[in-house]
């Protein structure tokens, strides 16, 4: 742990809360890793080259989203285009609109939030012919 892991205080501290947080030296093998974290913290996973990354980034069953820290753009859209995640962020992270398509692969959520895709999600389409003659 490189910062944070302390629960929080006050009425947040009845809860499972922590501080923001970094973890170092993380593998997949932890339930860190291995884990959907909806909170303010970092796994800090070795690797060496972009095959490492991407095998490591694949490894996981969920695929909300991602983050990309670069300079090589290049780069960027090999990792990018064959991380299985809904969605990637590069140099940034959060970032949405609401009309851009939100959701996972694999097992993070089912189908797409907002915009076209999350009418698709919930629009049950349905023909019916009537011949009156």
């Amino acid at each position: 742990m490189l910062v944070g892991g302390d629960l929080t205080d006050g009425d947040l501290s009845k809860g499972y809360f922590v501080k923001p947080s970094v973890m170092a030296n993380v593998s997949n093998d932890m339930t860190i890793a291995k884990e959907e974290i909806f909170g303010p913290v970092v796994s800090a996973i070795p690797f060496e080259g972009e095959d490492e990354a991407i095998r490591l980034a694949n490894k996981t069953e969920y695929g909300l989203g991602g983050g990309i820290c670069t300079t090589n753009l290049k780069k960027t859209h090999k990792v990018a285009g064959a991380m299985k995640t809904g969605n990637i962020w590069v140099n940034t992270y959060n970032i949405t609109e609401p009309n851009s398509p939100f959701g996972g692969y694999k097992h993070s959520g089912q189908g797409r939030e907002n915009g076209a895709a999350s009418i698709d999600a919930y629009t049950e389409t349905k023909n019916i012919w009537i011949d009156l003659n």
